[in-house]
């Protein structure tokens, strides 16, 4: 009965959480058949199968944390043959993938997913002793594997909710609805997940895990490794809210969501030519500072799984055009729970938008590795002085906010570096001259 223990997806993983097992004890499974979603730092993994067989043992529990190299799953490789099939021949092993299958992980999506809809998953009752009565069967709800976890972390089983989609699909919006009927009912949650009583009130207790456990680990590193500076600027954006709306009417920016953010991006990567120093590394181990040789372009996401920054590679070497495209893509992506690790790394520089949440401004702490994070704020209608007429005119204003390693860093290059993408945004006619 081989056993499937929990690889490295990449990246160097050491664990990661079982989110939502895809199998149950007795079912049979195909070779790339999805067996489990896992979450790792950086995103939820699916995890295909290596092995043609049937499940003999379900070996970690969902929720749980496990080490890689842990076995999670048996798989019964004997026991998989119908009848009616002729038997392989004897000196072909079925407990492994064949020769020329994909490695766990990386099957195409494809081979995985066949039509390009999840199958649904029939989990199998144990065998009934009378031959002539059916066993029952339960179809396993569809639902996305932050939908899952959020469910899991109010202590919904999924297969109660009622969905409101016709495909079937359970959204977050229908567990919250079904949160609320289970409240008004007067409905619990299981002791695992339930508010607890305390004479102060209410308080709700969720495990440290997934992404939230790593976001706070990579955080206290860099806060405590990296010696942070931030220097702020507020700049009239007036012109790039003009050139905001000319692009939208525009037919080369048909299928881009043009946003203050984009021109943001392409700032950023035009003010990092002239100083590159903002997206350099530290190296301590070889005593060295790294310049890579393109901008990776970090978009810090907020999604229902916490704080997620995909990387845009090689982004200054985009139009705006494709840099938008580029964006809308991986934040899309992202939203919807489907970001790879693959798509999370690389990163050299990063921006955070607090703008989108009515903030003003703040201090952002830099992402483990990177030197340079650059904090957006809201963008409103202030009362501004005009420097030619010296009267005081409404104009669309922000602050930004740059946090930079002054080991790497020092403040003659992060002013410039700032005031270089303050003057772009101000003015986006100067990116002709840079």
């Amino acid at each position: 009965m081989p056993e499937f223990a929990l690889p490295d997806v990449g990246e160097g993983l050491t664990e990661a959480e079982i989110v939502t097992w895809r199998v149950a004890e007795g079912d049979e499974v195909q070779v790339n058949d999805v067996l489990v979603d896992i979450e790792t730092a950086k995103s939820v993994v699916e995890l295909p199968s290596p092995f043609a067989g049937r499940v003999g043992a379900l070996l970690a529990n969902e929720g749980d944390t496990v080490a890689v190299g842990t076995p999670i799953l048996r798989i019964d490789a004997a026991d998989v043959a119908d009848p009616a099939d002729p038997a392989p021949p004897a000196d072909e092993d079925a407990s492994e993938a064949p020769k020329n299958g994909v490695l766990v992980g990386y099957g195409p999506r494809s081979e995985i997913l066949g039509s390009g809809r999840r199958r649904r998953r029939v989990t199998r009752a144990p065998r009934s002793s009378e031959p002539d009565v059916p066993a029952p069967v339960s179809v396993a709800a569809l639902a996305k594997p932050p939908v899952r976890k959020f469910a899991k972390d109010h202590g919904v089983d999924v297969r109660e909710v009622t969905p409101s989609d016709p495909s079937g699909i359970v959204s977050r919006a229908d567990v919250e609805a079904h949160l609320a009927l289970r409240h008004t009912n007067g409905g619990s949650e299981p002791a695992e997940r339930m508010t607890q009583e305390k004479e102060s009130g209410r308080e709700r207790r969720v495990p440290i895990a997934g992404v939230r456990k790593r976001t706070a680990e990579a955080m206290v590193q860099s806060a405590f490794t990296a010696p942070h500076v931030t220097e702020w600027v507020t700049v009239d954006v007036s012109a790039t809210m003009d050139l905001v709306d000319r692009l939208r009417g525009d037919r080369e920016f048909a299928d881009v969501k043009v946003t203050p953010t984009l021109i943001v991006a392409k700032a950023v990567c035009l003010a990092l030519r002239r100083t590159p120093d903002l997206h350099a590394r530290w190296n301590d181990e070889a005593q060295e500072i790294v310049f890579p040789e393109h901008v990776g372009l970090g978009i810090a996401t907020a999604t229902d799984r916490g704080l997620l920054v995909p990387v845009v590679e090689s982004a200054d070497t985009m139009s705006l055009s494709e840099l938008g495209r580029a964006i809308g893509e991986l934040v899309s992506t992202g939203r919807e729970g489907k970001l790879q690790p693959a798509q999370m790394t690389g990163g050299t520089f990063t921006i955070t938008n607090v703008g989108v949440f009515g903030v003003d401004a703040g201090t952002p702490i830099l992402n483990p590795g990177q030197s340079g994070i650059l904090a957006v704020g809201a963008i409103n209608r202030r009362p501004w002085v005009d420097e030619a007429t010296d009267a005081i005119v409404p104009r669309w204003v922000t602050t930004l906010a740059c946090s930079f390693d002054h080991r790497v860093v020092d403040g003659e290059q992060g002013s410039r570096f700032l005031a270089d993408v303050a003057a772009l945004l101000s003015d986006p006619v100067r990116a002709l001259t840079f």
